[in-house]
């Protein structure tokens, strides 16, 4: 799918890009196995770079909600954080109690929130809402779809329907008796459930757009047997990929004069990895380097958009294992030789994932190893690009 931006206006964009978990290692796999360990990824492509500090005031290692509200805020809090310090309101630097996003609204710039989850996923719900438990999902649910963003894209239809409502793609479960849906539709938001349904629509005739296209996350984070058990895709097959949910937010965000923020997640980089899903995180690695691909085309020949990309942990410890795989064909131990978990394209001893070719147009034989399911700290970098204002090269400002 293409975006089809006009030229260049007065105000600023901003796109955060965020493939939750993805560190260095990470991009370094889905290199290998997308485009070969001499090629170039998307994410290769992006002139700036710094390093990320993802620690919370309280804890060494991130939060996938701790870390959103420090990106939505740009203020340290503890890791039991959702849109707030723990339970505390947060003063930005502006001497306001909003988020970056809410800052954006109040200036009249468009906000869009595209999401491979579901839409009450920290990495984007973050931006336009608040909650003392990120487990409140319905609550989280109702505030992102009254925030006032002009494009909300992601899964999670069972929180924005009541029980005892039947979905596209299952039933409701919302205790309070709101239909979210029905709101969104009353408040002028056209809705859509599938890719087909995306694709087809004229986005020059849409000014909001809803998109509800999954039960709950576009994706089937188990580990690989036991997707491969119940006969389950890594994504699921009625879904938009993140790339298409992408150019279709940019092509609607990029008429506002004023400007927009549009904050993007894939999700699948973070939840495959800690699922011990090795397949399912390579397919989501090379779906989040697409959607780079769609963003870095719409930067282009523009003045006024600015790119940032980053994770704000590194999911499950993922690296590249290649020790006594000799060939093609062969399977993985269920360990590395230190007691890492070791995985395939099946899981444990599951067939070699093979490489691209490399520049001498050799293939090589690859596992997956783990930590552990958990997220760590990991080596996460911050990239970005923008042709900014007549300046001749890239500028990134960090200020996490």
């Amino acid at each position: 799918m293409a975006f089809t931006a006009g030229p260049a206006r007065a105000g600023d964009n901003v796109i955060f890009f965020h493939p939750d978990g993805a560190g260095v290692n990470h991009w370094t796999a889905a290199r290998m196995y997308s485009v070969g360990p001499d090629g170039v990824l998307h994410w290769d492509r992006l002139p700036a770079i710094g390093v990320y500090t993802g620690h919370m005031t309280d804890r060494l290692t991130g939060t996938s909600h701790g870390g959103a509200t420090v990106h939505s805020r740009g203020v340290k809090v503890r890791a039991n954080s959702f849109g707030l310090d723990g339970a505390d309101p947060i003063t930005v630097a502006s001497a306001k109690r909003l988020s970056i996003a809410q800052e954006a609204l109040a200036a009249g710039k468009a906000v869009g929130l595209v999401q491979s989850g579901q839409l009450a996923e920290p990495g984007t719900a973050a931006f336009v809402s608040e909650s003392k438990s990120r487990g409140d999902r319905d609550g989280i649910a109702a505030q992102v779809i009254g925030s006032g963003a002009q494009v909300i894209l992601a899964g999670g239809e069972r929180y924005l329907l009541p029980r005892g409502v039947d979905g596209r793609h299952g039933p409701g479960g919302r205790r309070d008796g709101l239909n979210l849906v029905e709101r969104a539709a009353s408040q002028g938001y056209t809705v859509v459930y599938t890719r087909e349904e995306l694709l087809a629509l004229d986005l020059g005739a849409v000014d909001k757009l809803l998109g509800v296209f999954a039960w709950e996350d576009t994706f089937n984070a188990q580990p690989s047997q036991q997707n491969i058990a119940e006969g389950l895709p890594h994504y699921v097959a009625t879904a938009p990929r993140i790339a298409e949910m992408s150019a279709a937010a940019l092509t609607i965000l990029s008429r506002n004069k004023a400007g927009f923020l549009a904050v993007i997640e894939e999700e699948g980089t973070d939840n495959f990895p800690n699922a011990l899903n090795a397949a399912g995180a390579l397919e989501a690695l090379r779906r989040a380097d697409e959607a780079l691909g769609v963003m870095r085309a719409f930067i282009e020949g523009r003045d006024d958009t600015l790119l940032l990309t980053t994770a704000d942990s590194d999911a499950a410890g993922l690296q590249v294992y290649s020790g006594r795989l000799a060939r093609a064909g062969a399977t993985v131990a269920s360990a590395t030789r230190g007691g890492g978990l070791l995985h395939g394209q099946q899981g444990p001893q599951g067939d070699v994932f093979m490489a691209q070719p490399d520049a001498n147009g050799v293939s090589l034989p690859f596992g997956v190893a783990f930590i552990g399911s958990d997220d760590v700290a990991g080596g996460v970098l911050v990239r970005g690009a923008a042709a900014y204002k007549g300046l001749s090269r890239p500028v990134l400002s960090l200020a996490f």
